[in-house]
Order: structure tokens, then C-alpha cells, then sequence
């Protein structure tokens, strides 16, 4: 009779010491679970926000103004035109429309030498179609804006340098090496096809 009580004693204390055993298991592991959350995967839309950083870009407004140009300084605002060819008589023919992109410089925004083109027109003339769009370029001086629209974007550029210049003379590229450049060219004296006048300026990657 006394070892069927002492194996029922013993049995009833590992059935007691393993109730234990899982019981501390339990409590521990649950412990462990709450101090250290399980790490979530990102999701595949939280992957995509993830995006690597481009190269440096100029900077631009949004604009819902046509291809133009604008010159606060002098009160411009002028379309600007985009033809296919530098053919001579195409171009008179442009000029009438607007300010004329030169075929084969940059586009507004990029690196290089934009070059667009205008008339100019004497002192008291009527302001038909665009022929006097470039009357008043001698008036702008360093560090005035000029606001070029293009594709849905405004590009700031500010004046540099002004040139008078021969015609069929080179345009200078400034006095300092700039990579994104905007110059204007007109006729000088303003009507008269003697010379030429040139404002250089400078894109504002900052804008």
C-alpha cells in the first residue's frame, strides 16, 4: 500500500511540475514577444515610396501659360515660337507670330545657349503683331528677371551681361563659364538693321 502512495505522490508531482514547466514557458515567451515586436515586411506601396535620389535638375513653377516669355522689367509678354527651320524668310515670317526659339539651340531649361530672337521697333511705334516685342531690351540691367514658360513649366532666368555686337558677329558666352544660358537678340539701333543687341542671362537652378 505505501509504494502505490508514494508513485501516486510522485505522479501527482510531475503532472504539478509540468503544469509549472509550461506555464513559466508561456509567461516568458509572451514577455519576450511584447518587449520585441515581430518586424513587419514594408509593403510593396511603402517600397515604392522608397525612391533613390536623382541628379540635381533645374528647378521650375508650374505654369499653365503657353510656350512665352515674360519680362517684368520692360512689361513684356510675348509668345514664343518654335519653327522647323532657320531658312531666312521663315524666320521673317515667325517673327511676326512672336519671339522666335532659334532652331537648333537648347530648349528652355537646359543646359547650353537658348538664343531666341526679336523684333524691335523706334520710339512712339505701333505695337502691331510682335515688331516691337525687343524695343526695349537696353533698358534691362544685371540681376533683372526674365521668365521663360515652356511645356507647363516657368524657368527664371537673371541677367547677366549685354552685348552690342556686328552683324553676323558671334554671340559671346559671357565672362564666366555658365552652363545654362538664355540670350536675346534684337536689332540696334531699335527699327534700323545697322547692329545687334544681345542680354545674356542666367538660369536660376534654385528657382
Amino acid at each position: 500500500m505505501e509504494k502505490i502512495s508514494l508513485k501516486k505522490e510522485l505522479g501527482k508531482f510531475l503532472v504539478l511540475f509540468s503544469i509549472l514547466y509550461i506555464a513559466v514557458f508561456i509567461i516568458l515567451n509572451l514577455t519576450g514577444w511584447l518587449i520585441r515586436p515581430p518586424k513587419i515586411q514594408p509593403s510593396p506601396q511603402n517600397q515604392a515610396l522608397q525612391v533613390s535620389p536623382e541628379k540635381e535638375t533645374p528647378k521650375c513653377a508650374l505654369s499653365e501659360k503657353p510656350n512665352s516669355i515674360s519680362i517684368p522689367k520692360i512689361g513684356i509678354e510675348a509668345l514664343i515660337v518654335f519653327p522647323e527651320n532657320a531658312d531666312e524668310e521663315n524666320l521673317k515670317e515667325e517673327l511676326d507670330k512672336g519671339v522666335v526659339h532659334y532652331p537648333g539651340s537648347p530648349l528652355p531649361g537646359n543646359d547650353g545657349q537658348v538664343v531666341l530672337l526679336g523684333h524691335s521697333a523706334p520710339l512712339g511705334w505701333p505695337k502691331l503683331r510682335y515688331d516691337w516685342v525687343f524695343s526695349d531690351l537696353n533698358k534691362l540691367e544685371p540681376g533683372d528677371e526674365i521668365f521663360i514658360s515652356f511645356e507647363k513649366c516657368q524657368y527664371q532666368y537673371r541677367v547677366s551681361e549685354k552685348f552690342f555686337l556686328d552683324k553676323g558677329q558671334e554671340v559671346p558666352k559671357g565672362s564666366e563659364n555658365y552652363k545654362a544660358t538664355l540670350v536675346l537678340i534684337s536689332c540696334w539701333p531699335p527699327g534700323k538693321n545697322i547692329r545687334r543687341i544681345a542680354v545674356l542671362s542666367i538660369l536660376d537652378k534654385n528657382n
